[in-house]
């Protein structure tokens, strides 16, 4: 299957394996491990409302991670504290000081990657698209990809010194739910759902307050994205193919979304990839807009 970087629109938002090993000794080199736990909610009176808890992925971090590789805590240092929602985006300070102290300057080049699902590399790769920090990429096929190809890991914990990271640029990369209730009539706006088709159709168990999806919004899930032997994304041709399936290229702006902005960060990521500019992040995503009765929601008729 051909995986070529050259034929996306920005390789450069992508590292091999095989790079990465050659380079880890490079000094501006900055590797992260940007693991989330997600577990199923044990407290029956909230799983309906939050189905999921979210954990720190440190412990496991600490028994084995690519070599001189640090550690992000998205749900703690990248999350905003004082919102009632889980995994909300923090301000623009606060994701800067994060960084600063996770080791990121201006001139560092940066590689994030997840031992789960890689929408946690790409939530962070979003949060700093965020504040106009570009020089950053994703592994592609993360720790499952080093793994497998046997390469070398570590115990030992991360040395990087302070960063000096500025903001340098805020770009309006997330949207509200005010802004999605005006796009959905909007054709000019394509809305997608990063979830699993069960989630989005409403046959899955798992509900974020109410079943169904917002309407008029169309399903590329998550995984349909990444190769299923490797988790590598796709060739460019294969993952037009599948946005082409949902006609984003007649689109003037794209929102994503899922269950907590998470899912929709990677697939807004696979956007950029194919030369997409026009793409929001809905952040509260359904633990926002299915919790809120005022919300329009649309369910497949035979559920």
């Amino acid at each position: 299957m051909n995986n070529s970087k050259e034929e996306y629109a920005h390789p450069e938002y992508l590292v091999e394996t095989k790079w990465l090993e050659q380079n880890l000794k490079a000094p501006n080199l900055r590797v992260f491990d940007c693991t989330v736990n997600v577990l199923r909610n044990p407290d029956s009176d909230q799983s309906r409302k939050i189905p999921f808890i979210y954990g720190n992925g440190l412990e496991n971090f600490s028994q084995s991670h690519i070599p001189g590789a640090g550690y992000i805590d998205v749900s703690g240092e990248l999350s905003d504290s004082s919102s009632e929602l889980p995994l909300m985006l923090p301000n623009d300070t606060q994701i800067i000081e994060a960084m600063r102290n996770y080791g990121v300057s201006d001139d560092s080049h940066v590689v994030l990657y997840s031992a789960t699902e890689p929408n946690w590399a790409a939530r962070v790769w979003w949060m700093l698209r965020s504040v106009g920090f570009n020089n950053v990429a994703i592994l592609n096929g993360g720790w499952a990809k080093w793994k497998s190809e046997k390469r070398a890991t570590s115990q030992q914990a991360c040395d990087y010194p302070l960063g000096n990271l500025s903001l340098h640029q805020h770009i309006d990369s997330f949207v509200g739910k005010n802004e999605v209730l005006k796009s959905i009539q909007n054709h000019d706006i394509r809305i997608i759902n990063a979830l699993p088709a069960g989630m989005y159709d409403g046959s899955s168990e798992f509900v974020f307050g109410r079943k169904g999806r917002i309407p008029n919004s169309v399903n590329i899930p998550f995984v349909s994205l990444h190769e299923a032997a490797t988790g590598s994304y796709l060739s460019a041709y294969q993952l037009r193919n599948n946005f082409d399936q949902v006609n984003v290229s007649d689109a003037k702006h794209i929102i994503a979304y899922c269950g907590g902005g998470i899912a929709a960060s990677n697939n807004a990521f696979a956007l950029v990839l194919l030369g997409y500019e026009n793409i929001s992040v809905y952040d509260g995503s359904m633990l926002e807009w299915g919790n809120d009765p005022s919300l329009p929601m649309e369910l497949d008729n035979d559920l």
